[in-house]
C-alpha cells in the first residue's frame, strides 16, 4: 500500500528526482541516491554509535574525484559499515547499489496506522544472515525489472515512463504482526521482513512492483485517481464487496481475511486497484516477453471495464505497449 499512515517516516525524495516523471519530450539527467541520503538511509537512529566509521567514509570521499558519479564510493563505504558481521549480506547490498543505484537501508522505529489493520509496531531490521533470503529476493526482483522494461521499450510506441532504479530501500519488521508487506512513498519502498506476502522470490517480484506503482503514480500526479476512478465507482456501485460479483473484474486474487479482493476491500480506494492491475499487467507482458503460455484468460478479454483500464494504464505509463495476443470476441466475458 501507499504509506499514507507513516507520514513520519517519509524521507528526502532521491537527488535528481524531484518526484515528477519527465514528459517524453524532457531530458533529465537519471535519478539518484546522494551519499548524505544514503547515510540517514543507512543510519537513521544510530549514527553516533557508527560514527568513527561514517567520518571515515567522509574522509575517503575526498579522494574519489575521479569516481563515476559524485559520492559513490561513500556509498559503498557507508554500505560496508551498516553490513559489517554478514559479508555476503554487505557484498550483496553494494551489488544491489552498483547495479541500480538503489540503497538498502533500514527504517526509523515508529507507530504507523494501518487502517483496517489497526496501530502497528515497526522496528528497524537489517536483511542479515537468517533474513538474507530477503536482500536476495529484492535484487533477483529488480534485475528483473530492468531486463522487463528494456524488452517492453521494444514495442512501445512513445517512451515508458515508469521509474524502477534508485530507490531508498528500508527494511524493518512489524512487532506481532505480519502486515503491511510494504509500503512506498517519496521513492521509498519499505519492506517488511516479516510480511505475510514475503514467502517467495517470485512474491517479492509482483510485490515490489505494486509498490513502485504507487510512486511512479503519484510522480504522475496521482493519475489513477482521476483516469481510473469512474471505472472503479462503477464497478463497486455494481457490486459493492460481494466477491463473486466482484471476481471478473479483481486483477489479482489477494482476498483480504474476513473481507473482498484487495483491489476493492473498502478504505484502500482507486490507488490499491490501479497497484493491483499494474501487477496483473506486468504478470501478462513478461509472459508473453518470455513465450510463456498465461496462466489464466487475459485481464483486458474480461469486462469491458477492464479493457479500458488496461489501455488506460498500458498508455500513461508503458510507452502503450501490450504483447498480450488480441481478444477473441467470443472470449470476452460478462461478470
Amino acid at each position: 500500500p501507499a504509506a499514507a499512515g507513516a507520514a513520519s517516516a517519509v524521507p528526502a525524495p532521491a537527488s535528481g528526482a524531484t518526484g515528477d516523471v519527465p514528459s517524453p519530450a524532457a531530458t533529465q539527467p537519471a535519478p539518484f541516491i546522494a551519499a548524505d541520503e544514503a547515510e540517514a538511509l543507512l543510519f537513521p537512529e544510530d549514527a553516533a554509535a557508527h560514527q568513527g566509521g561514517i567520518d571515515a567514509c567522509r574522509r575517503g570521499e575526498a579522494g574519489t574525484a575521479a569516481a563515476s558519479r559524485p559520492g559513490h564510493e561513500r556509498v559503498r563505504c557507508l554500505l560496508a559499515l551498516r553490513y559489517q558481521g554478514d559479508g555476503q549480506s554487505a557484498a550483496s547490498a553494494t551489488a544491489l547499489f552498483d547495479r541500480t543505484g538503489s540503497v538498502a537501508g533500514i527504517e526509523r522505529e515508529h507507530l504507523m496506522d494501518g487502517g483496517y489493520r489497526g496501530t502497528l509496531h515497526l522496528v528497524p531490521e537489517l536483511p542479515v544472515r537468517a533474513e538474507r533470503r530477503h536482500l536476495e529476493w529484492t535484487a533477483a526482483a529488480l534485475a528483473d525489472f530492468d531486463a522487463f522494461f528494456a524488452d517492453l521499450a521494444a514495442s512501445a510506441s512513445s517512451p515508458v515512463r515508469y521509474r524502477h532504479r534508485a530507490l531508498a530501500l528500508r527494511y524493518f519488521r512489524s512487532v506481532r504482526a505480519r502486515t503491511p508487506s510494504a509500503y512506498a512513498s517519496g521513492w521509498t519502498v519499505a519492506y517488511n521482513l516479516a510480511g505475510s506476502l514475503h514467502r517467495s522470490r517470485d512474491a517479492v517480484r509482483e510485490t515490489l512492483f505494486h509498490e513502485i506503482f504507487h510512486l511512479n503514480d503519484g510522480a504522475h500526479g496521482g493519475w489513477s485517481q482521476a483516469a481510473l476512478s469512474p471505472i472503479y465507482d462503477g464497478i463497486v456501485a455494481r457490486c459493492g464487496t460481494r466477491i463473486p460479483c466482484l471476481a471478473a473484474y479483481a486483477p489479482n486474487e489477494t482476498i483480504v481475511k474476513g473481507g473482498t479482493y484487495y483491489a476493492f476491500q473498502p478504505g484502500n480506494g482507486v490507488g490499491e486497484y490501479a497497484a493491483e492491475l499494474a501487477i496483473r499487467y506486468y504478470r501478462e507482458q513478461r509472459a508473453a516477453l518470455r513465450g510463456e503460455r498465461l496462466g489464466k484468460a487475459p485481464f483486458k478479454c474480461g469486462p469491458p471495464e477492464n479493457a479500458r483500464a488496461w489501455s488506460l494504464l498500458a498508455g500513461e505509463f508503458f510507452g502503450g505497449a501490450d504483447r498480450v495476443a488480441p481478444c477473441r470476441e467470443a472470449a470476452r466475458t460478462e461478470p
